[in-house]
């Protein structure tokens, strides 16, 4: 850990092959993702299960899908606020974003694909399936982490049956001269869990519950495993959904791409009992997770500087 002015990041090797429950170092990673995401919201978490091969793929596969003509891009659509086409807005000019939801399935890697390549393209719906599961591998690594270190892992199994998840692909584009480098504002994100893999370029900053803004390294085969909202209620308020956003380097050149998969569950987010007691009184109200993305599509939820206070507080 940093030193109170300089907050790093925590690192937890998620590919470690001794990393069985009831290891020592299993009950290490425990404590290090709780503290993790109590303090900062997110880790990097170093995972050697996707293939330099891979890895390659799925960038080409980002290229290839947003070379494709705007009229076909904005065919993305999903009555789910936030999972289909973004782009071609003027407050963010240089973001552009796609969205496959159900990624881990193959209905919702093929119909994705058929929708932007109406004759085909089984590289790109194998690359992004593949992609998808596993990096939905780490996102259940640090769900029975996580619900371990509260005490709570009786609820894991059903948490894990009931998630589904949306592969965001991210584009920002490098600012041009006299542009504004600020690619995407500060937010926090409305999944469980977010996990993000990027290419060389560096951009993302995340604001840890001290205030302070951590500009995030990716190291090589490296992920950021960050808590959305909903996975800060499901805590009763001890993990921080952070705030985070994406300035790129005023006289950077290249295209920033990263994959963000968000978690989504399709029961009820609801704080285990076990997590309320005299000090840590019951704080939110249980909720369906998509009625938490439909609050915030709405002017007031946009507005609001406390969503879950305003949407779900008791």
């Amino acid at each position: 850990m940093g030193s109170l002015n300089l907050p790093e990041l925590v690192v937890i090797d998620l590919s470690n092959e001794g990393l069985k429950a009831g290891s020592s170092s299993w009950s290490s990673a425990c404590k290090d993702i709780r503290q993790a995401l109590e303090n900062h919201g997110c880790f990097i978490a170093l995972y050697d299960k996707i293939s330099p091969q891979l890895h390659r793929s799925i960038f080409q596969a980002a290229d290839q899908l947003f070379d494709l003509p705007t009229e076909v891009k904005v065919q993305n659509i999903n009555e789910k606020p936030y999972h289909g086409y973004v782009g071609q807005m003027p407050i963010v000019p240089l973001h552009e974003g796609l969205g496959i939801d159900y990624a881990t399935t193959l209905e919702g890697a093929q119909s994705f694909t058929k929708l932007m390549w109406p004759d085909g393209n089984d590289s790109f719906c194998e690359t992004a399936m593949s992609f998808a599961k596993t990096v939905a591998d780490i996102e259940k690594i640090a769900v029975r982490l996580l619900f371990e270190s509260y005490g709570v892992q009786k609820y894991t199994d059903s948490h894990v049956e009931a998630t589904t998840y949306l592969l965001r692909f991210l584009k920002y584009r490098a600012p041009e001269e006299g542009e504004s480098n600020n690619a995407f504002p500060s937010h926090t994100d409305k999944s469980f869990f977010t996990v993000l893999h990027q290419n060389h370029i560096s951009g993302l900053e995340v604001r840890a519950r001290n205030g302070e803004w951590i500009n995030v390294v990716f190291p090589p085969s490296s992920f950021v495993v960050m808590a959305g909202d909903a996975c800060q209620a499901w805590s009763n308020n001890r993990v921080l959904s952070p705030n985070h956003k994406v300035s790129l380097d005023k006289n950077g050149k290249e295209t920033r791409y990263t994959m963000a998969q968000f978690s989504f569950l399709s029961k009820m987010v609801e704080v285990p009992e076990e997590l309320v007691d005299d000090e840590h009184p019951l704080q939110f109200k249980p909720f369906a997770h998509v009625d938490l993305l439909n609050f915030y599509a709405t002017d007031h939820g946009r507005r609001s500087q406390n969503i879950l206070k305003d949407f779900c507080g008791v």
